[in-house]
């Protein structure tokens, strides 16, 4: 029984902690690519289309199980329209743009501002008060804090490179627009785009969070918005790249890349994260988030070419820190509302216990 229980905690760790990895290794790829010349928007377009068309028949194997509300509802329809322009059309274009300006490392350092951005959009949307008496808002808004040091670390001080990049690498591409202007070091540009492609996936958790409570069928949701996100993505990569050579798919590593993104994040990495979290609990996935810097860190120095400087592995680590502060608390909260919970079942049980008591003595 001992050995099962080390199993059952060992298996989704360890499944997590890889599927970290891989999206590193898949992130570093994606910015060597960028960096040779592939355009992001079009990379974007291929690789949500890819996926979509293979997430839509597994959706439907994975949830074999029927209910009664129809997912082609308006009010769903509408949420699903959302979620893809949140989620995919906004957050990812800013993502991978975000990614030719800067490095990997920066990409999860900007991903480690979701809980901090997403506890000033409580403030802004007056679901929270800034009650400075409460432990619970002390620790979140020095997380908070803490991250945004982080960020402003990683955005101004560089520092000398812990590994550089090749000198072919570092050769841009002629700028068709400025859109496309992308240059290694201008990172501050990085950075702006990474936040704002954070920001966008906070208001997507938002909106799939009240989603998934009208249609409990995750992965089929999954499926519809990134349909409908890829839809987007192509409306707006044709209006912005015209140059038909840059759509022209080669059979080379640039189309491995894309397929190997595709399948991983459509199907398998939503796949690990919706059973880990029906396993483990909501807050399961996202403490596995930081280890992101260490695979940026490893493979940046070990085995991958691109830039690294110690300043943005000191702020990654600093923004971690904040990050893991805030999941802390929240893990926290959620333990004594379980307790509160059982407390008012228990007290709810010991009221009608001497009732039953009393009928019995009579």
């Amino acid at each position: 029984m001992l050995e099962r229980a080390k199993m059952a905690e060992a298996f989704p760790f360890t499944v997590m902690v890889i599927m970290e990895g891989c999206t590193i290794g898949l992130t570093i790829l994606a910015k060597s690519a960028i960096t040779a010349g592939m355009n992001p928007f079009v990379f974007v377009v291929y690789t949500n289309a890819l996926g979509s068309i293979s997430l839509l028949p597994y959706s439907f194997l994975f949830h074999r199980e029927r209910i009664e509300q129809s997912i082609f509802s308006f009010p769903l329809l509408l949420r699903i329209f959302f979620l893809g322009l949140t989620g995919i059309a906004i957050a990812q274009n800013l993502a991978f743009l975000g990614l030719s300006y800067s490095s990997p490392i920066v990409v999860c350092e900007m991903g480690l501002m979701i809980p901090t951005i997403s506890f000033l959009l409580q403030f802004i949307m007056r679901k929270t008060k800034l009650d400075l008496g409460s432990t619970n808002i002390r620790v979140k808004v020095i997380g908070s804090l803490i991250s945004i040091m982080g960020a402003i670390v990683v955005e101004i001080y560089k520092g000398p490179y812990i590994r550089k990049a090749s000198s072919q690498q570092l050769q841009t591409r002629k700028p068709s627009l400025f859109v496309f202007y992308s240059t290694p070091d201008r990172w501050l540009i990085g950075g702006i785009l990474l936040l704002a492609s954070s920001l966008s996936i906070c208001i997507w958790n938002i909106i799939q969070l009240g989603t998934i409570r009208q249609y409990p069928q995750v992965m089929k949701v999954v499926s519809f918005y990134s349909l409908a996100g890829t839809i987007q993505c192509a409306i707006f990569s044709l209006i912005v790249e015209r140059d038909l050579d840059a759509w022209k798919l080669k059979l080379n590593l640039d189309l491995l890349l894309i397929i190997a993104t595709a399948i991983f994040t459509s199907i398998i990495r939503s796949s690990v994260h919706i059973s880990c979290t029906q396993m483990k609990g909501p807050l399961y996935v996202p403490m596995f988030k930081p280890f992101g810097i260490v695979f940026a860190t490893a493979f940046g120095v070990g085995f991958f070419t691109n830039s690294l400087r110690y300043g943005s592995v000191i702020g990654a680590v600093i923004t971690g820190m904040g990050y893991y502060t805030i999941m802390w608390e929240h893990v926290r909260e959620g333990d004594e509302l379980h307790k509160r919970h059982n407390i008012d079942r228990l007290d709810s049980s010991d009221e009608k216990v001497p009732l039953l008591e009393e009928e019995s003595e009579v």
